[in-house]
């Protein structure tokens, strides 16, 4: 079974056992969360589309660490003016594990 979810304004496909690195939420390292705008959920032939989110339909992760991505560099240059600008950024990322996916009502194949 895998499922789609939204978390920090982007979307993941995740399949139980799963290790990903999201947008950093506010949880302790070894708590486990609860994810539960599920926009879509799948199993071999049936799959069921939320409007927007499917109802009752959760994941739950386990927190494994926080970080920070590598460093990405930007460059901005104005020809001819000699001006240049420099600049960097890190954005901080959770990594979770996916435990377990439960659909809220049984699943009927798609028609």
């Amino acid at each position: 079974m895998y499922a789609v979810i939204k978390t920090g304004g982007k979307q993941y496909r995740v399949v139980t056992g799963e290790k990903l690195k999201i947008e950093q939420i506010p949880a302790e390292v070894g708590a486990e969360v609860t994810l539960d705008q599920v926009l879509m959920l799948g199993e071999g032939e049936a799959v069921q589309i939320g409007t927007p989110l499917v109802t009752g339909a959760a994941v739950r992760a386990t927190v494994l660490s926080h970080g920070r991505h590598d460093k990405i560099r930007i460059f901005k240059m104005r020809r001819r003016k000699h001006s240049q600008k420099h600049q960097g950024h890190r954005q901080n990322y959770t990594e979770i594990r996916v435990d377990a996916i439960a659909a809220g009502v049984a699943m009927a194949p798609a028609a």
